[in-house]
């Protein structure tokens, strides 16, 4: 790696480094002070403040990085640039012949290190802490009540609903489970105080654990059985079951139930297409959406990069501030597209999932190829 590579790298990324960290900052700041007496309080019941804000946003990071990481690119890449042009070494850089495609070059290897970074922040980190981001600083303990939205099991034909779903526990308060099918002697509906949702063990498969089942329900029953397979465990010849409890058999989770379309947004590509295949679920056009979306990132990214380097290089004016409104401009068009299209391949209108995703790629990659041809003459 030449001296000058060397240069440009590390103003790049003492760039990247001040802008995430400010914008990060301001946005810890801002998030805290709007929920101060929320981490007081989970402060007093816990180790104290600085371990609940720790615990809090060392989770949140990670989801705003991926949020900005394009824009952080690109604003170091033009910083760095508008700095090169400030200081008139890239007059005498191009003053002793060297190509503008060379000049770049250390820049365009930064943006996708940047953009692979991004990926497998999104794809590896994000998913860990799934389940706090789930949660907000008024429910960070999840102790309070969310609404149940109704999630259908289309293998086993239940209908999962309730009152209130509670993450602490992974429970559903005044549980109502509809079978949209006769299994066994049972009849259309189960209804229990509380619902538990268990995980695979030796015993079971995972599903939900009924507690306080009214006994007109599960009285005299045996274990129903679909395609062989049991759906609905019976107290009457299920050994761990107390007289007042069954457990009904879902692939569908706690985290899927109560996180909806959050939760996809959040899940790794692969646990997304493993959602696609899993016969319980039923994803909707956003899940698929999001899928070829996650293919199309880091190209989209490169793209946008593309695009905004010519804006700065064309300049005759070195303030950085101006390089900085051309920076805000074109991301905030990048990203209204990107809005746009998504929103319009979910709602199943003029696009379907797979173009909704692509589109903004169509448009966007030969605007980059068209802006940035003049670097590589």
């Amino acid at each position: 790696m030449k001296t000058y590579d060397r240069y440009l790298l590390r103003l790049f990324v003492r760039v990247l480094v001040v802008c995430f960290a400010s914008i990060t900052g301001l946005y810890v700041v801002i998030d805290a002070c709007g929920n101060a007496d929320e981490f007081m309080e989970y402060g007093e019941q816990q180790h104290g403040l600085l371990p609940v804000l720790a615990d809090y946003y060392s989770s949140r990071v990670p989801w705003f990085f991926d949020q900005i990481s394009a824009m952080l690119t690109l604003i170091a890449a033009l910083f760095s640039i508008a700095w090169l042009k400030r200081s008139n070494e890239m007059t005498a850089l191009m003053a002793a012949g060297i190509p503008t495609a060379r000049i770049i070059r250390p820049l365009l290897l930064a943006a996708l290190t940047v953009s692979l970074m991004a990926a497998a922040n999104r794809e590896l980190l994000i998913p860990r802490v799934r389940d706090k981001l789930t949660r907000n600083a008024q429910d960070w303990l999840g102790e309070q009540a969310r609404t149940v939205e109704p999630v259908s099991d289309n293998k086993t034909g239940v209908l999962i609903n309730g009152l209130h779903t509670y993450a602490v526990d992974q429970r559903i308060e005044r549980a109502v489970f509809r079978l949209r099918r006769r299994l066994g002697s049972f009849g259309r509906k189960l209804e229990a105080e509380n619902a538990y949702y268990r995980p695979a063990t030796e015993k079971h498969p995972g599903g939900y654990l009924l507690r306080e089942v009214e006994p007109e329900q599960i009285a005299g029953q045996a274990t129903a059985l679909l395609d062989g397979e049991p759906v609905i465990f019976s107290p009457l010849d299920t050994e761990w079951l107390e007289p007042n409890e069954c457990f009904v058999v879902s692939a569908i989770t706690f985290d899927q139930l109560a996180g909806g379309s959050q939760w996809r947004q959040l899940a790794s590509t692969v646990d997304l297409i493993r959602g696609t295949r899993n016969p319980s679920l039923s994803f909707g056009l956003d899940a698929r959406v999001t899928i070829h979306a996650r293919f199309v990132k880091p190209v989209l990214d490169m793209s946008l990069f593309l695009i905004g380097l010519p804006l700065v290089l064309s300049q005759r004016n070195s303030n950085v501030f101006v390089a900085a409104g051309w920076c805000l401009a074109l991301v905030v068009g990048f990203i209204m597209m990107l809005m746009v299209c998504h929103a319009i391949g979910a709602n199943g209108g003029l696009l379907s999932p797979v173009a909704a995703a692509w589109l903004p790629l169509i448009v966007f990659a030969p605007l980059a190829a068209a802006v940035s041809h003049s670097l590589w003459e």
